[in-house]
């Protein structure tokens, strides 16, 4: 018996580690090697590769793939429909799976409906990507990214209100939701 709920048109491929209180939805495919933590949400029509980490908390909204050399630290929301890829040049006709590029998404960031997520890039802690932007370089941490290609247009809270702080230099200011307290720095904003 699992401790985790799983659909019926669901496929777990055996060797798969799954985590307890998981919710694995409609036609989600998890592949042997994939690795995931606890309190999960898979929603329907996702994809998990062998060399995936999910971490504790995430929720991955419908008809998202997650290839393989990709990370989801700690409470990731991947919106519906966003794209990840692990292949910065793919072609048909060239095998290329020893050039998968590693991805790694940190702990509480939010990647929005329709964006796109190009390989080998990290995405910091709590940032925000905006519905359909693509990203294609590294997003410092509590970033609002929007635009194709994404560009970083303010700040976000970890209660996902925006900061208003200008981009660069320094600057102070407290969450009105949750009172916690932000301080810019040399460009790069932190929580105290």
């Amino acid at each position: 018996m699992s401790n985790y709920s799983v659909h019926d048109t669901a496929i777990i491929d055996d060797g798969a580690q799954i985590g307890g209180g998981c919710r694995i939805w409609h036609w989600v495919h998890i592949c042997g090697g994939a690795k995931l933590g606890s309190n999960i949400s898979l929603g329907q029509n996702v994809f998990v590769g062998n060399k995936v980490v999910i971490g504790d908390n995430c929720k991955v909204q419908n008809n998202v793939s997650i290839y393989d050399n990709i990370i989801l630290e700690e409470g990731v929301f991947c919106g519906p429909s966003m794209v990840f890829t692990n292949v910065y040049n793919p072609r048909s006709l060239i095998e290329r799976k020893d050039e998968y590029r590693n991805t790694l998404v940190k702990r509480g960031a939010t990647l929005g409906a329709n964006s796109t997520i190009i390989c080998g890039v990290t995405i910091g802690e709590f940032a925000f990507v905006g519905a359909g932007a693509v990203v294609n370089a590294d997003v410092k941490p509590y970033a609002l990214m929007v635009g194709v290609a994404a560009k970083q247009i303010g700040w976000m809270s970890e209660y996902g209100e925006q900061l208003d702080l200008p981009l660069s230099g320094d600057g102070e200011i407290v969450c009105t939701h949750s009172g916690d307290r932000y301080v810019l720095s040399g460009g790069i904003l932190s929580k105290h």
